[in-house]
């Protein structure tokens, strides 16, 4: 399966960040015929920051950005991992949202990021960047699988790579791939990106899928760029630079069944002692 990683810049204006995107998916899809996936980053249609998430919120899935994202894989005929819009609800909460739409422009998975960016690094830790996402959005508390070309993908957003259960639930639903639209910030990147990438990869034996934003260097939130796949051996397939760039990857899911085969450690787990669950709500 090919899929395509969309690492765009994001400015101020809303209507500019969606056409740039929209652009970005139709160039793809005509170098790349058979393309079956595209994925947009974080946040790609307005600043990624706790002061801007109101002011470019919408409804999900009525919004404008919504819309233009269900044509757009209709016309294409192909999968969208649509990044994520900030999502209002009635009552006014926000939640930093994930949407997935079908080749006949369907909204088949909706996932609000679960573990929001509240961090305080200093220098000691690769450089001082503070955020706390969860002073303007809450939290989501469901877990979202699309299946694609009757293989499954999991849906988490950049903080939640973080959190190897999320990932390892996505493993017992029957995940061959999780993705991750994310912002990384540029403090974290060098240290953790790559290996958080790896070690999911590694410890559920699946493919990841990151697509970050272009990095900025001018922006108040500086994004890392280096979107990338990693196999489920746990190597990197393939990485952007931190410019506004494309990355075309091919995904082979006989992969993933050779490694799990090969390195059973699936079934070796010890679920008489330990296990990760998914919830009842």
């Amino acid at each position: 399966m090919k899929i395509a990683l969309l690492q765009l810049p994001v400015g101020s204006d809303p209507t500019t960040n969606v056409n740039r995107a929209v652009e970005a998916v139709k160039q793809a899809k005509a170098k790349n015929p058979d393309l079956k996936v595209a994925i947009l980053p974080e946040c790609f249609n307005g600043p990624y920051g706790t002061e801007f998430f109101a002011q470019y919120a919408e409804k999900v899935p009525q919004g404008p950005t919504c819309q233009v994202l269900s044509k757009l894989a209709k016309s294409l005929g192909l999968y969208l991992i649509g990044g994520t819009v900030i999502e209002q609800v009635d009552g006014g909460d926000l939640f930093n949202t994930c949407t997935v739409w079908s080749p006949d422009g369907k909204l088949i998975g909706k996932y609000r990021k679960m573990h929001l960016f509240d961090i305080n690094l200093n220098s000691e830790a690769g450089g001082c960047m503070q955020f706390k996402e969860s002073s303007a959005l809450k939290p989501g508390n469901e877990f979202t699988v699309v299946e694609i070309e009757n293989r499954k993908f999991g849906i988490g957003i950049c903080h939640d790579m973080r959190f190897d259960e999320l990932a390892r639930v996505y493993r017992k639903e029957g995940c061959d791939v999780i993705v991750y639209p994310s912002s990384f910030c540029i403090a974290q990147g060098p240290m953790h990106w790559e290996l958080l990438q790896r070690s999911r990869a590694t410890d559920n034996q699946v493919f990841v899928a990151t697509v970050s934003s272009a990095r900025d260097e001018n922006a108040d939130y500086v994004s890392y760029g280096h979107s990338m796949v990693v196999d489920p051996w746990g190597r990197v397939m393939c990485e952007a630079s931190e410019k506004c760039e494309t990355v075309i990857a091919d995904i082979d899911f006989k992969m993933v069944d050779d490694v799990r085969k090969q390195i059973p450690i699936y079934g070796q787990r010890r679920t008489d002692i330990y296990d990760t669950i998914k919830m009842k709500k």
